[in-house]
């Protein structure tokens, strides 16, 4: 069966078009990512602002476009933290579903877990550490999802993310050592009190999903255009990860927008993601995660086949 899957985060909007296989086997027809923050200032105002909304309509229009031409039978639409903690997210739930015709979803922070941990496993080869947890790192909140060979043990989704903790505490550019240490504080708070130290302890291994870690991985290797087959299983260390934090922070805006393998539209972020990923490694006792462009898109495609229509 062709599917398409939207996911409408707090920072992108993303297309994924695939074949699947009843087996659970997928090849992949097109993938687009857009930077439209969404979620820019619902932490503050508790609500989409118009023109953010404009921004992912606009995108939402090609998609549409997309998703016909390759003649899809079954579309979804994910929408998750942006989306569930605003006061006009069910509004913009309903024009998505409307305006363009996808079985839109706004998704609790289990179901989100439920459905990278899919995604990002689901190729995982016998044999590999176990337990695993799949960090997913988004705008407005971050999901650490600890699973095994049998599936999923357990899963924590976070009120915490790359676009939420910039706009709380890095208001200087470059970031004011004082405000980056007072989000690490945040964020390295936010992990220990929602995932048990003893969960923290058994993990063997980490699987670091979603825009920061695949920049992060792209970074790492200066690759100039991005080459997703080049990111897709990248080990990126918890050391690299520190060292780009670091080398990041210190730069502008204008700066790192320049900076190879990071899309220019992330720059603003990209500081507050890339302190998340290191908080979560330190606190899993982790030395490294392996980069996946398999997250909630892939699990959403792989249950879709599955849904009545």
């Amino acid at each position: 069966m062709r599917v398409a899957v939207v996911d409408l985060g707090t920072n992108s909007t993303r297309l994924l078009v695939a074949d699947v296989e009843a087996d659970g086997a997928i090849a992949e027809r097109d993938r687009r990512t857009e930077v439209t923050g969404l979620g820019r200032g619902v932490d503050a105002t508790g609500a989409l602002a118009p023109e953010a909304v404009d921004r992912v309509v606009g995108v939402l229009r090609e998609y549409r476009e997309a998703i016909d031409a390759h003649g899809a039978q079954r579309t979804v639409a994910v929408l998750t933290s942006a989306v569930r903690d605003a006061s006009n997210g069910a509004e913009f739930a309903r024009r998505v579903r409307d305006d363009f015709g996808l079985d839109a979803r706004t998704i609790g922070g289990e179901e989100e877990a439920r459905l990278t941990f899919l995604g990002a496993t689901s190729e995982r080869p016998a044999g590999a550490p176990v337990p695993v947890v799949v960090i997913d790192i988004g705008g407005g909140s971050t999901e650490y999802v600890v699973g095994d060979e049998d599936g999923l043990r357990f899963h924590a989704s976070t009120q915490s993310g790359a676009v939420r903790q910039t706009e709380r505490h890095l208001r200087s550019d470059p970031p004011a050592p004082g405000e980056l240490a007072s989000l690490r504080r945040e964020v390295r708070a936010i992990i220990e009190d929602a995932v048990p130290a003893d969960v923290r302890r058994r993990t063997r291994a980490a699987i670091a999903v979603a825009g920061t870690a695949t920049s992060l991985a792209a970074i790492d290797q200066k690759l100039d255009p991005y080459e997703a087959d080049r990111v897709h299983g990248y080990a990126l260390s918890l050391d690299r990860a520190a060292q780009h934090l670091d080398a990041l922070a210190r730069m502008t805006d204008a700066e790192r927008r320049r900076v190879p393998g990071l899309l220019p539209a992330r720059a603003p972020t990209i500081v507050a993601g890339a302190a998340h990923l290191v908080e979560a490694l330190a606190a899993f006792s982790l030395e490294f995660a392996e980069v996946s462009e398999h997250d909630i898109l892939r699990g959403a495609a792989l249950e879709a086949v599955h849904r009545p229509a």
